[in-house]
Formats: structure tokens, C-alpha cells, sequence
């Protein structure tokens, strides 16, 4: 995972992936969007609370495991590439993304 500026002008990292991965990531987001989707649906509808609030919470799973999923591919590309390469900040920079997940 080989990680580049954006442009010369910015400080934002980016990451490339590899097209299989991002297929995966992308396809995983999609299924969510359709997810959120069918909860605005089931809103117009005027469905059950406690039906709607079953289909939150499988949205939020779905969101977990793609977190999940992508900080794996974080952990075992780029930190380990940064800290290898002498760039010991990106383990504070990867604490303050768990914190930030773990609320």
C-alpha cells in the first residue's frame, strides 16, 4: 500500500489500494447505502419503530466490520510501512483513530 501526497500544496496522505481491495471496500459501502436506503423507506412508510430500530442496528454492525476490515488493511499496510521506515508518529496517529472508533 504505497502512500502518497495528494499534491504538492497539501498535507492530506492518501493511500493506494489495490483494485481488488478497494472493489470489496466499495461494494461493502454500497451495500450499506442500500441498507440506509431501506430505513428511509421504512420511515415513509411508517413502519414499526422497533422494526426500523432492528435495521439501524444492522446498518452500525455493517459499519463495524467495514471499520473493522479497514483498519486491519491500515494496520498491516501503512503503519507497518511508516514505523519501518523510522516514522514512529503514526503510532499516536493510530491510537487517536482507535479512541475516535472506540466511542
Amino acid at each position: 500500500m504505497e502512500e502518497k501526497k495528494a499534491c504538492p500544496c497539501c498535507c492530506q496522505k492518501t493511500t493506494k489500494r489495490s483494485a481488488e481491495q478497494k472493489k470489496a471496500l466499495l461494494n461493502r459501502l454500497r451495500r450499506i447505502e442500500g441498507q440506509v436506503r431501506g430505513i428511509q423507506t421504512m420511515l415513509e412508510q411508517d413502519t414499526y419503530c422497533n422494526d426500523v430500530l432492528i435495521q439501524s442496528a444492522a446498518v452500525n454492525a455493517a459499519m463495524n466490520a467495514f471499520n473493522r476490515e479497514l483498519l486491519a488493511s491500515h494496520i498491516r499496510g501503512c503503519v507497518v510501512r511508516d514505523i519501518r521506515a523510522g516514522q514512529d508518529e503514526v503510532i499516536d496517529e493510530l491510537v487517536a483513530t482507535l479512541q475516535k472508533l472506540m466511542k
